[in-house]
């Protein structure tokens, strides 16, 4: 009687340990089930180990998507309109676009959206809500302004580096294209060029842009201001202008030349504009200007305040920059890129080329006339 007991007792242990493990099993399956919804399996071996590496789960579509909450609509007039079908309506309401580059309300566009410095504008958001802008900085040498709207907790873009853009990289513009029933719109292309010079032509005055990234995204009247942006989300520029009598033709100004100046207006509030005091151009934009002038690298010295910063040094028409602090210099939007990481007051040293002389001159630089 005691061993019958004792066997059924041992039967039902062995009864719950199966109910047991199958239960456990059981388990096990379905966590690796729901696990493999979300995660793909690489085997990694190193020694005896096995790595599992997570899915990438940000997808193009949703890169997209979130870049366009940071893009508004730029208008000279506060009442835009909302139709595409007015007669020149992208001229008659100052449409353009920008970019949200800062939580605090730091905007992004063309300086021929914008206006110049204190000039006023409105921001329409991706809600509908429209604010007040103010320009806090503008350049009409490199089409670029900052406008500041009076928002908090913004959703920003981020900004990439124009340096890394390369030919055939693939690249999308977003803006608002004849009107805002379209904005948002995005649009895709290659890089199809760097390094890029547009001669412009106004008023009889002749004027360069330098360093353009080329691309042939469609680029739409209205796209003005909005970001270029890689297949990361980055912005590496800001769409400026396209040849009209060519398809697929547009030019964005390089990122990487508005980061200081975004900077320091983050962390204080301004940016005081440092001078040097010369107009330039690069070995690329020389050709445009005269056969008869050569030089391998540097800046190309066309014009000399003479009452600025240089006004008591020995430079002249012609001499070559080749270095400033050290590090060489290729381009004007480089010397500015510098430039502007520097403070009022600061003392900067060029390396300057005559003939087949080299010399150094000083100088400390003052604020923007």
């Amino acid at each position: 009687m005691y061993e019958m007991k004792k066997k059924g007792n041992k039967n039902i242990y062995i009864l719950f340990l199966i109910m047991a493990l199958v239960a456990l099993f059981t388990i096990i399956c379905y966590t690796l089930f729901l696990d493999s919804k979300q995660y793909k399996y690489t085997d990694s071996v190193i020694g005896t180990k096995i790595y599992y590496q997570k899915e990438e789960t940000t997808t193009l579509d949703t890169v997209l998507e979130n870049i366009t909450e940071s893009v508004v609509g730029v208008s000279k007039i506060k009442n835009a309109g909302t139709t595409i079908f007015l007669e020149n309506s992208i001229e008659s309401l100052g449409l353009g676009s920008g970019v949200i580059i800062s939580e605090e309300g730091y905007i992004l566009t063309n300086q021929h959206v914008a206006g110049n410095k204190y000039s006023t504008c409105y921001i329409t958001l991706k809600n509908g809500v429209t604010d007040n802008g103010v320009v806090v900085w503008a350049s009409a040498d490199l089409d670029l302004a900052i406008i500041k709207i009076n928002m908090k907790s913004l959703p920003t873009a981020t900004l990439g580096d124009s340096n890394n853009a390369r030919i055939g990289k693939t690249v999308y513009a977003i803006g608002n294209p004849v009107g805002f029933e379209l904005q948002r719109t995005v649009t895709s292309g290659i890089i199809s060029g760097t390094n890029r010079i547009i001669r412009l032509e106004e008023e009889n005055k002749k004027t360069y842009m330098e360093g353009l990234i080329q691309t042939d995204a469609t680029i739409n009247q209205g796209n003005s201001g909005g970001p270029l942006i890689n297949s990361n989300g980055e912005i590496i520029g800001i769409t400026t202008i396209k040849i009209e009598d060519a398809e697929g033709i547009g030019f964005a100004i390089p990122i990487n030349i508005i980061k200081p100046i975004m900077k320091k207006l983050i962390e204080t509030g301004n940016f005081e504009e440092p001078y040097l005091g010369i107009a330039g151009y690069d070995k690329e934009v020389i050709p445009y200007l005269s056969s008869n002038i050569n030089f391998e690298k540097g800046i190309y010295i066309a014009e000399i305040d003479r009452t600025g910063p240089l006004k008591n040094s020995n430079l002249l028409t012609g001499d070559i920059i080749e270095k400033i602090d050290g590090i060489e210099i290729t381009s004007m939007n480089g010397l500015k890129e510098y430039i502007y990481q520097k403070q009022i007051g600061d003392t900067v040293n060029l390396t300057i080329k005559r003939n087949k002389q080299v010399f150094e001159v000083s100088t400390k630089l003052e604020k923007m006339p």
